[in-house]
């Protein structure tokens, strides 16, 4: 549906995007995730056709956009702020982009409702725009952008202005309101957990750079390196020394966790003997009473953090320059463990992570 080839954006000395390629697929949730400052809302700004490529092309439904203004592409825009105009109500908020089609008045006003009922505001057309609570405000947006029928609806951080609870229902809604459409979504967002909840593939980006694309589990389970690693949730990093790499794998020597034999990454590129190994906290597991595993640690319990349904222990093992963070659900007693106890962690040797630096 997308097509990005070799897409930069400069200004003056600063490439916000700097040779840029990526495919989105027809019907896909897509989420371009990063840092502030990465360029992934300048490559939605010239996915919309707000900004121009300084160099490469971008092609929507196998059409390119070269001097296609954004009100001519076959796009749609949530903003980060809705947008709402305050002196119109719902139903005419949602029907603003319909004047320009001409339609008449019973078309306009079954598209209408039909796009406040995808978005659960059957009902309210007559509700002032003042009148509405943040959730609500939000859909309104979402369906001004749904009433035009697009073919790709670009999502600029639409739910960052939500409380917590709010969030993850929009996340929950969206996610069911795409698959309901069938259309591509593209979402901007520096949010890990709300990319990882909605998507069906991510981009991850620094420095207007894309650093790697895929779903949801593969990027978080086999990040392609440390930045990757570090940026999307949590990670325990591990020094190594690498004894022998043969074709997909490596076996790696560690002053914690003994040797390791590991799958190698796609990107992984040897810097002699040195490698790093990533485990995340959850793949941690506190081994209670007389439980005994073919692969464990023992350390001592230095901090810990109460999160209500886990905990996280701050855990210093022999041979490792960092503590070990490890996330426990609480109904296993996590939360009792007193700081200062020896614990032994259980682990599964696929979850240690050779990753390139």
């Amino acid at each position: 549906m997308i097509e990005i080839a070799g897409v930069t954006r400069s200004y003056g000395a600063f490439k916000a995007l700097d040779d840029t390629s990526l495919s989105i697929r027809e019907g896909e949730f897509f989420s371009l995730l990063g840092p502030s400052g990465c360029g992934k809302t300048t490559l939605l700004r010239m996915i919309a056709g707000f900004d121009t490529p300084t160099s490469g092309s971008i092609a929507i439904d196998g059409q390119p956009m070269d001097g296609i203004a954004a009100n001519r592409r076959p796009t749609n825009m949530v903003f980060q702020s809705y947008a709402i105009f305050p002196h119109l109500n719902v139903a005419q908020n949602v029907a603003y982009g319909l004047k320009r089609l001409r339609l008449d008045a019973g078309e306009e006003k079954r598209r209408v409702e039909e796009a406040l009922a995808q978005v659960s505001l059957s009902g309210l057309g007559s509700r002032g725009a003042t009148e509405l609570s943040g959730g609500q405000r939000q859909r309104v947006a979402l369906a001004r952008a749904l009433v035009m029928r697009p073919k790709v609806l670009l999502l600029d951080e639409p739910l960052s202005a939500l409380d917590k609870k709010l969030r993850e229902q929009m996340q929950v809604e969206l996610r069911r309101l795409q698959q309901a459409v069938g259309i591509t979504f593209v979402l901007v967002t520096h949010d890990q957990y709300e990319a990882l909840a909605m998507s069906d593939r991510i981009a991850v980006m620094f420095g207007g750079r894309i650093a790697q694309v895929a779903a949801p589990k593969e990027i978080y389970q086999r990040p392609v390196n440390r930045q990757v690693a570090d940026f999307l949730g949590g990670m325990n990093f591990v020094k190594a020394e690498i004894v022998e790499e043969s074709g997909a794998s490596i076996i790696v020597e560690t002053h914690g966790f003994g040797r390791v034999k590991t799958d190698k990454p796609q990107a992984f590129v040897r810097n002699g003997k040195a490698a790093t190994l990533g485990i995340r906290p959850e793949r941690l597991r506190v081994l209670w009473d007389d439980a005994t595993s073919s692969h464990q640690v023992t350390g001592k319990v230095v901090d810990r953090h109460y999160f209500g349904e886990i905990t996280h222990l701050i855990v210093e093992v022999p041979g490792l320059e960092k503590p070990l963070s490890v996330s426990e659900t609480n109904n296993f007693g996590a939360d009792d463990i007193p700081v200062g106890a020896a614990i032994r962690l259980a682990y599964d040797p696929d979850a240690l992570v050779a990753m390139a630096d």
